[in-house]
């Protein structure tokens, strides 16, 4: 096989590697954006919605929760 091949391979696979990572990372700072993690005043927010006064064991369980 000819030297020449391989490079232009290689040289194709690290450009769609390089371009691949970019156009990733784009798509997940949109999607964070657009949807943005809950938070604990989120949890508040929702509980407070449902007439409930939650307990700060409650919050932590549900944020411990969407962890996972």
């Amino acid at each position: 096989m000819n030297w020449a091949v391989i490079g232009w391979v290689a040289l194709g696979v690290l450009i769609g590697a390089v371009i691949g990572f970019f156009v990733s990372k784009k798509l997940f700072e949109k999607q964070i954006k657009d949807n943005p993690p809950i938070t604990e005043s989120m949890i508040r927010a929702m509980y407070g919605q449902m007439w409930r006064k939650p307990s700060e064991a409650q919050i932590r369980q549900i944020m411990k929760s969407m962890q996972q």
